[in-house]
């Protein structure tokens, strides 16, 4: 992640118009989050709390989900490599102020950070039963044993609208694909044993 220009901290400048340091905080703690950016509501309220277009605030908005999504990618927990990443002529108090409130939510923000990693559905659940059809259009499919397995599988939270969704997925096995499947999941264990013992 590149560091911001001088440019792109022109808009923090803003804050300047803040009426309070609680306001700023507010702005930098609602500003972390992903969906911060384009929110209209977040937009409102920074426009009606500094009194500015709409185009300042979506800049501001922008600068501080810069600033604050860098810090914690580079994992900067000092003021000095905070203070070190804003241009020498930035408003001096602005500069302090802004580091403060990044060093006081930042262990919050790598929480968030961290959770809201994209990952691949996770496996939750796992039933099985093993079945014998006694009809079927066919006299050779019958007392034929087969295995039906149901996997419940938990999609992505920032996917589904940051509700975990669990899906079910439910298949029918013959003994040969059993089998087949099972000398699989057996490489995989192998091969995740040798790395393991590396």
């Amino acid at each position: 992640m590149a560091a911001p220009t001088a440019e792109q901290f022109g808009p923090l400048q803003i804050l300047l118009k803040a009426s309070s340091k609680d306001v700023v905080r507010q702005l930098c703690q609602e500003s972390f989050s992903s969906s911060s950016v384009g929110s209209e509501k977040l937009l409102d309220i920074t426009c009606s709390s500094l009194s500015v277009s709409k185009e300042e605030a979506d800049q501001l908005i922008q600068a501080l989900h810069c600033l604050t999504r860098l810090v914690v990618f580079r994992n900067l927990s000092s003021a000095e490599a905070i203070l070190a990443l804003f241009p020498e002529n930035f408003h001096q108090n602005l500069k302090n102020l802004l580091t403060r409130i990044i060093l006081e939510h930042i262990s919050a923000w790598r929480a968030e950070a961290q959770a809201n990693q994209i990952s691949l559905p996770r496996l939750v659940d796992l039933d099985w039963r093993v079945d014998i059809k006694t009809s079927s259009d066919s006299f050779s499919r019958m007392a034929v044993p087969t295995c039906l397995l149901q996997m419940k599988i938990q999609g992505e939270p920032s996917l589904c609208g940051n509700k975990t969704s669990v899906s079910a997925v439910t298949m029918e096995l013959s003994k040969e694909m059993l089998d087949t499947m099972l000398d699989g999941l057996g490489r995989i264990r192998d091969q995740l044993s040798a790395v393991a013992n590396k």
